[in-house]
């Protein structure tokens, strides 16, 4: 399995600028690349990745997106002086020549290339390329929206052609739409293309009709373009998240990409004068964490827009640490997806539900008044020169943001725990775990027998307990004290393990704990004070406990043919688990479990986003398939399997909508439609 992050940076790139006054281009900048580039240099990001070269493409490359008298065209500037680049420039909308745009342009390319190439041969599992001109707008024959060459495009041609892939997914979290990439890829079932963006029903630039969601590709093609329209400003992480839980990943898990391409905008970012949006940096770590769980981690990250130097550079570095491997920062602000972005993740579901197995029971339909139509009474304003006059771009305003990330990064950051995975040797299968696999030696039965008398007696009846207590203690407090980030352990009564694990954190100070059980469960947890969040995950329902906020019981047998388990996990468990955001996650796996290891395995993957990744892993002791499993999700070693796509029954997808409906109040996450009741404006 391959290792290692690609970092790809030339600063040749930085030499394509703006040589006369125009207030669209201006925001354009070198220093786009040269801040970001500083920034992960004062983090120590830089010496931990990969360097890999950039290189000039071939014009044969670019020719495979590109037609040649667009070629030729931008070959002939490298000798024009500014007044012929100026006029060459008009012939384009929002474009600028330089004599070195063209040499800056085949080596962004050209560094795009050499990453994908990175990735698939093995030399790296991951890695993201620092480009300019950016590429997503740029079309088959023009320039556009500050690209000359559309780098992700020719990318995904390039890995077609070379290795021979038959599907690849494009994610393009820029704030603006890639229409060049749409336009080109349309028609081509082989590459799914994903874009959200703000729209403002067709006000914002570039101002399409084919931006909208309906936009669902041509011909052989339908169905593999998504397009999610912002139809306001404003929008915040839980917007973000909506989109990846109710739209993206359950398309993305369907389709089964072999690489992944993230067109990689900032500008989506807080403080950006285009997008005027509130997201803050870390929800691009939580981003990218999701999608290192597909093509078998296969990803390259390539930038595009992003205009606020702080909030850009902020966001590249979060991007950079997830892709190392980090643990995930805490996402801030309100857990709940604003009513306009719900009514475009509700349109985006039933444009698309005659083309995806996963909606084929849902229950979608369109809708026609939007709450944000009244907006349009302003004056239309689709130029993008009048656009730019009314953007946030003075002074006061970029100091304001810069001040605020310098307080924000402060909070969420945090060291990384010095060891990632702890384990201890309690029952001598130690070596069948993955090697970096760290022991620590388990809590003396003395020591556990008095924590019993005093906190746990009502818990632990009988002392053949008492051994499994010592392993789990051990790895539950080096996780709580943040000296190592997970842990998983071995129990004969994994019930008992985890109720006096939960007990043990809340004692400790940790006010939300969130606890997924797979299996059958003898002690259910006391969840009144709010303070532990129990999804029971079992064949049938268990007497003795009524579903409430904090006690919900998921009724699932994975289908013996392959996992069906991903809707469940990604359209209820993981939005109500972001709801929630618990301080730790404690997965068990206890007997008679009714699910699979693919799904299993998708469990720890996708939840290791939350919590800051500390996840105590409690593992029936007989269960030694899955404990070779959950440690490598846990260890990062290789990408997890999480076996073939089964799309879930009628009967299923209902059991999920009856949950949704029954706690979409309590946990906001869950909404997506409007008829759901939205409480966030």
């Amino acid at each position: 399995m391959a290792s290692g992050t690609a970092l790809i940076y030339d600063e040749e790139m930085t030499t394509h600028k703006l040589l006369w006054s125009d207030p669209v281009c201006d925001i354009e900048v070198p220093e786009r690349l040269s801040s970001s580039y500083d920034q992960l240099k004062r983090y120590h990001l830089v010496e931990r990745c990969v360097h890999v070269p950039a290189r000039e493409a071939s014009q044969e490359e670019i020719l495979l997106v590109h037609s040649s008298e667009h070629l030729e065209v931008a070959k002939s500037t490298q000798t024009m002086n500014e007044e012929e680049l100026k006029k060459v420039s008009g012939n384009y909308d929002a474009f600028f020549f330089h004599p070195n745009t063209y040499c800056c342009a085949r080596l962004a390319v050209g560094a795009t290339l050499e990453l994908v190439d990175a990735v698939m041969s093995g030399k790296v599992r991951n890695g993201m390329a620092l480009v300019r001109p950016p590429g997503h707008h740029s079309q088959r024959n023009a320039a556009n929206g500050f690209c000359l060459f559309n780098n992700v495009a020719i990318a995904a041609e390039y890995a077609k052609l070379k290795y021979g892939l038959q599907r690849i997914l494009i994610v393009d979290w820029d704030v603006h739409h890639g229409q060049g990439t749409q336009y080109i890829f349309e028609e081509d079932p082989s590459v799914l293309y994903f874009s959200w963006h703000r729209y403002e029903h067709q006000e914002f630039w570039p101002s399409l009709k084919e931006s909208d969601y309906d936009a669902v590709g041509l011909g052989k093609g339908k169905g593999f373009n998504i397009n999610l329209p912002w139809n306001k400003v404003g929008m915040g992480n839980s917007d973000y998240l909506a989109a990846f839980f109710h739209v993206l990943l359950p398309m993305a898990f369907e389709f089964d990409p072999e690489l992944v391409i993230v067109s990689s905008g900032y500008d989506s970012g807080i403080g950006d004068p285009e997008g005027q949006m509130n997201a803050t940096p870390e929800v691009f770590a939580h981003l990218t964490h999701f999608v290192m769980q597909l093509a078998n981690g296969k990803l390259c990250v390539i930038l595009e827009g992003g205009y606020h130097l702080k909030s850009l550079s902020e966001s590249v570095c979060m991007t950079v640490r997830t892709l190392l491997g980090d643990p995930v920062p805490q996402i801030t602000g309100e857990m709940a997806p604003c009513l306009s972005a719900v009514e475009s993740i509700q349109n985006v579901r039933a444009a698309h539900k005659s083309y995806w197995k996963w909606l084929m029971y849902e229950d979608t339909s369109f809708l026609q008044n939007l709450s944000t139509k009244s907006l349009l009474l302003k004056k239309a304003n689709p130029n993008p020169s009048t656009e730019h006059e009314s953007k946030i771009t003075n002074n006061d305003e970029t100091v304001k943001v810069e001040r605020f990330l310098e307080l924000h990064m402060k909070n969420i950051l945090f060291p990384v725990p010095p060891i990632k995975t702890a384990t201890t040797d309690s029952r001598g299968s130690v070596h069948l775990l993955p090697v970096p696999v760290h022991f620590v030696k388990e809590i003396d039965k003395t020591e556990i027998k008095a924590l019993v008398s005093g906190f746990y007696a009502d818990i632990v009846k009988e002392d053949k307990n008492l051994l499994s207590l010592g392993s789990i203690l051990a790895i539950l407090d080096k996780i709580l004290k943040k000296e190592v980030c997970n842990g998983i352990a071995e129990s004969p009564t994994c019930s008992v393990s985890v109720a006096v694990a939960l007990r043990h954190s809340v004692r400790f100070g940790f006010q939300r704990v969130l606890c997924i059980f797979v299996g059958d469960m003898e002690i259910i947890p006391n969840t009144e004070d709010g303070k532990i969040l129990m999804i029971h995950i079992c064949e049938k329902e268990q007497s003795g406990k009524t579903r409430s906020k904090h006690y919900i019981s998921l009724n699932w047998k994975e289908d013996a043919e392959g996992n069906d388990f991903f809707p469940a996990v990604l359209g209820f468990i993981l939005p109500v688990a972001y709801s929630y955001q618990p301080n730790l996650t404690v997965i068990a796996v206890g007997p008679n479990r009714s699910l699979g290891i693919s799904g299993i395995s998708l469990l720890f993957s996708l939840l290791q986003g939350l919590a800051e990744s500390r996840i105590l892993a409690v593992i029936k002791d007989t269960e030694i398939n899955v404990m070779q499993s959950v440690a490598k999700a846990l260890v990062g070693a290789s990408a997890p399997q999480f076996g073939v796509y089964v799309p879930p029954t009628q009967e299923k997808v209902n059991k999920i909508k009856i949950l949704r409906d029954q706690f979409q109040q309590e946990w906001k996450m869950l909404q997506c439609s409007v008829k759901d009741g939205i409480s966030r404006n």
